[in-house]
């Protein structure tokens, strides 16, 4: 079962059992500072292991003085001027510590001395890519079902996706044929000009045929035209491939979420990358 996503004053949090943890997703700043202390007290009552907040740079005294330690940063990420940290406050110690360090400097280290060497290439004769829309959604769900044991939200329920198709969630995806082969999105924040790339997922019997590193190129594309001028990812840290497709396409390492979501089958860390995004030009 996937965590819940509330309002807590203004401010948008999720916040369960399955990620162990309160995620702080879009801060009011008008909640601040009475936020925190309700922050503290849905963690500890609940007995999470974390909180994760999303800040932007002009609220980061506040959570630092009340035990944040900043993990990640993004520069000019609201409209291009802002930027944002993605806190962590532990609640546990045995959270806090990274178990896989060595596989953490290892997946970096890889994806670094891939950097700027993207080619997007071409989709064979057979496929083709496209934005996805509501009648994709049960193929979709079928896909993302398939490539992961957990996920921190309920991408595996066509209802899901549906809803979030109609709160600036672009999906995008190639087929193999009729057969839908490998899928991401875009969740944009339309007011903020940034967005995040995410849900990449791609059938095993695809894998090593650049889909992801295509569908990345397509969506930096999509959202030239749509004002967005940061977008970003939240990888597996455990990820070989994905860190790599965005290292190669550009995108600059800015820091790692220790132990900060249920995806694939367990509790993982996260990289973080980000990318400035250039407008298209007028036609």
């Amino acid at each position: 079962m996937s965590d819940i996503i509330e309002t807590l004053g203004r401010s948008r949090i999720q916040h369960g059992t399955f990620n162990n943890r309160v995620y702080l997703m879009k801060l009011s700043r008008g909640d601040l500072p009475e936020i925190l202390p309700r922050l503290n007290r849905l963690a500890r009552t609940r007995n999470y292991g974390k909180i994760f907040a999303k800040v932007p740079e002009s609220a980061k005294d506040c959570f630092a003085r009340d035990g944040y330690v900043a993990e990640a940063a993004i520069p000019n990420f609201y409209r291009g001027r802002e930027d944002v940290l993605f806190f962590g406050k532990y609640l546990k110690e045995d959270r806090r510590l990274e178990k896989k360090k060595d596989l953490v400097k290892k997946v970096l280290s890889a994806a670094k001395a891939k950097a700027g060497e993207g080619k997007v290439l071409q989709l064979g004769e057979l496929f083709h890519a496209r934005a996805a829309d509501e009648e994709d959604t049960t193929s979709m769900a079928e896909v993302y079902g398939k490539v992961f044991a957990t996920y921190p939200f309920p991408i595996q329920d066509p209802d899901y996706l549906k809803t979030t198709m109609d709160r600036n969630v672009a999906y995008f995806g190639i087929w193999h044929g009729d057969r839908l082969a490998a899928l991401s999105s875009a969740e944009m924040d339309l007011p903020g000009q940034n967005a995040e790339m995410t849900d990449f997922a791609t059938l095993p019997e695809y894998r090593g045929q650049g889909l992801a590193n295509f569908l990345l190129a397509g969506m930096e594309e999509y959202l030239s035209g749509k004002g967005i001028k940061t977008s970003y990812t939240i990888a597996r840290a455990y990820s070989f491939g994905m860190n790599i497709t965005f290292a190669k396409l550009g995108y600059a390492f800015s820091g790692t979420l220790t132990n900060n979501t249920n995806i694939f089958g367990g509790l993982e860390s996260m990289n973080v990358w980000h990318k400035p995004i250039q407008a298209s030009a007028p036609s």
